[in-house]
């Protein structure tokens, strides 16, 4: 008989292994990657449902921090509701994200985009599903598949592709050389923080979280956010770092922890937020290449590493969760895919 949270456990913990095949999967899609930007669009949309949506938002950013053109992330929900809105007549890149390929928002908003003939759709999933038979470039990452309904190996995994593809599309093959450091650097934060992942997750003294992250880590604080909820039903909510300052902050007590995590060009602005927290009470907990209380000394450039920032956080709900004499595995009120008759 399983244990209560050995799914997601061990989905936590050996999910390097799905980094790497990621980055080796991409790789193998190199010249597709160069043949569609050789047939380049007006902009790229990147959408998807709950962690994947989360996940867009971190990996638009990338992109157009990359390239320097126009991209953004939309929730498949409203590219499906409101087109209109989300999407113009502009030669577009659609990039579909989705664990399971079967998410009925995300299939229905591709299916409008298709019809619409407004231009290609990369899908990246960790499933063969109906959402990936639709992609005109094809990222399937089976070992990111999950047992458990809230996603951590999965998310990862597809974050790394979706760098990867970022990397690529701005003709950054250095970026990608340098990515396959990642799964040796994840494995070493996994064994070195373990211990204060359990320890501030079993801390039932604190009873909020804030998760901030600016540029392109804000989409990460959210899906991180998302696992402190999901999880551990605890109240807890992702900022960018300076707009915490402006009403937020009002929330922060000796009860409270404040996750930053820490960028190299902003640094100085980010740290001043975390220390005047610190002031008012609250417990920091600060992600940095170096000089925090979790450092990657990765060695991996910033836009690179993005996915160094998850496996401690993930773990540190994890704890929290089953301190709370509540299933990680399980969480309350949710399925692993969501679908919906429209």
């Amino acid at each position: 008989m399983k244990s209560i949270g050995h799914f997601t456990f061990h989905e936590i913990t050996d999910q390097t292994d799905a980094w790497g095949e990621a980055l080796e999967i991409v790789g193998s899609q190199r010249e597709k990657i160069y043949q569609l930007k050789r047939s380049p669009a007006e902009r790229v949309v990147f959408t998807g449902c709950g962690s994947s949506y989360y996940l867009s938002l971190s990996a638009a950013a990338l992109y157009q921090e990359l390239t320097g053109e126009p991209a953004s992330a939309i929730p498949g929900g409203e590219l499906l509701l409101n087109p209109q809105v989300a999407l113009t007549r502009q030669k577009t890149t659609l990039v579909a994200i989705s664990r399971s390929g079967t998410t009925t928002e995300t299939i229905k908003a591709v299916e409008g985009f298709k019809a619409a003939g407004l231009g290609q759709v990369v899908v990246i999933t960790n499933y063969e599903s109906p959402l990936s038979e639709m992609g005109d470039l094809r990222v399937v990452i089976p070992a990111g598949q999950e047992e458990s309904v809230a996603q951590t190996r999965s998310f990862a995994s597809m974050y790394v592709a979706a760098g990867a593809y970022c990397a690529l599309s701005a003709g950054r093959d250095d970026l990608l050389h340098a990515m396959a450091g990642l799964p040796a650097a994840g494995g070493r934060l996994l064994q070195q923080f373990a211990a204060l992942a359990k320890n501030t997750g079993e801390d039932l003294h604190y009873d909020r979280f804030y998760f901030l992250g600016s540029g392109i880590r804000y989409g990460l604080a959210c899906e991180v956010n998302l696992k402190m909820k999901e999880m551990t039903l605890t109240h807890s909510e992702p900022f960018h770092f300076l707009e915490f300052r402006h009403g937020p902050m009002s929330m922060v007590t000796e009860t409270a922890v404040i996750v930053g995590m820490l960028s190299e060009q902003n640094l100085q602005h980010e740290r001043k937020v975390l220390n005047e927290m610190r002031a008012m009470g609250g417990r920091i907990l600060a992600l940095a290449e170096t000089g925090a209380e979790v450092s990657f000394e990765s060695g991996i450039p910033e836009s690179a590493r993005g996915v160094l920032y998850l496996p401690v956080l993930q773990l540190m709900a994890y704890y929290r969760s089953l301190a709370k004499g509540l299933d990680p595995d399980r969480p309350n009120n949710l399925e692993a895919v969501v679908k919906l008759e429209l």
